[in-house]
C-alpha cells in the first residue's frame, strides 16, 4: 500500500525505460494498487513491462461491496494478479481454499495468478517448511487441470524474512524451490516450465546469489520494487546469470 500519482508516474517511466535493454530471457512486470491500474496501463501500454494487481476477489460480480473481480480488472489489459501474498494469510485470514479459489478466477479472467507460499518463523524451527508450502501449494494444483497450472507462477515467501531486512540463505531457499519444483512436476509435465520466485527481502546485494540457485528463477521484490534504482539492479542481476 505505497505510491501517489505523481511519484507513481516517475516510478513505473523510470522502470518502463530501464527495462528496454533486458534480454528476453529476462521479464519484469509491476503488480500496483488497485486505484493505479489504470494509470499503469496508461503508462506502460506499449512497453516491455507487464501490470497487474496485488489481490482480486473470489467472486466473479455481484453484492460483495469494496471487492474487485478478476474480470474488472483484466478489462485494463493486466496480466498478472498476485493471490496468496503472505500479508493477506495473516492480517485477512485467507486460507488456502479461498486462494485456490482466487487463482481460479485470475485464470478464467485470462490472466496468470502469481501464487505465493511460505512458512512462518515458528513453522520453520519446528520442521514444518515443506510440509506447510507443500500444503499451500497443493491446494491451488487440486483444483486446476494440468494446462490451467501451466500458466501459474509460483512464489515463495519465507514469512520471518520479510519485511524484517533479513533473507533465507541462498540454499535455504533453493532447497524449498527444489521441493516446489518437484511438486510441480508430480502434477504433469507442462508444469516443467512455471516460473517459480524467491520473495524474501530481495535486495540489489543479494539478488545475484539467489537468482544464481539452480531452482530459483526470479524475485517478488517488496520494498525494493519502490525504487527504480534497486528494482533494475534486481533486473540486471537476473540478466547477468541467465547468460
Amino acid at each position: 500500500m505505497n505510491g501517489r500519482l505523481q511519484p507513481n508516474a516517475a516510478l513505473l517511466q523510470a522502470i518502463a525505460a530501464g527495462a528496454v535493454g533486458l534480454r528476453h530471457s529476462v521479464r519484469a512486470a509491476v503488480c500496483v494498487p488497485m486505484p493505479y491500474l489504470a494509470q499503469a496501463q496508461a503508462l506502460l501500454a506499449g512497453s516491455v513491462v507487464p501490470w497487474g494487481v496485488q489481490d482480486v476477489s473470489a467472486h466473479t460480480e455481484g453484492a460483495y461491496t469494496g471487492e474487485v473481480s478478476a474480470e474488472m480488472v483484466a478489462d485494463f489489459d493486466a496480466t498478472y494478479a498476485i493471490v496468496g501474498h503472505s500479508e493477506r494469510r495473516a492480517y485477512h485470514g485467507e486460507q488456502s481454499g479461498l486462494v485456490a479459489v482466487k487463482a481460479q478466477r485470475v485464470l478464467d479472467a485470462g490472466m496468470s495468478p502469481i501464487v505465493c507460499v511460505g512458512e512462518t518463523l515458528e513453522q520453520r524451527d519446528s520442521g514444518e517448511t515443506e510440509q506447510v508450502v507443500g500444503m499451500q501449494l497443493g491446494a491451488i494444483l487440486q483444483v486446476l487441470s494440468e494446462e490451467q497450472a501451466a500458466r501459474i507462477v509460483v512464489a515463495y515467501e519465507p514469512v520471518w524474512a520479510i519485511g524484517s531486512g533479513k533473507s533465507a540463505s541462498a540454499e535455504q531457499a533453493q532447497e524449498v524451490h527444489a521441493f516446489l519444483r518437484a511438486r510441480l512436476a508430480e502434477k504433469g509435465a507442462a508444469l516443467a516450465s512455471v516460473p517459480v520466485l524467491y520473495g524474501g527481502s530481495v535486495r540489489p546485494q543479494n539478488a545475484e546469489e539467489m537468482f544464481a540457485q539452480q531452482d530459483i528463477d526470479g524475485g517478488l521484490v517488496g520494498g525494493a520494487s519502490l525504487h527504480a534504482k534497486d528494482f533494475l539492479a534486481i533486473c540486471q542481476a537476473a540478466q547477468a546469470v541467465s547468460i
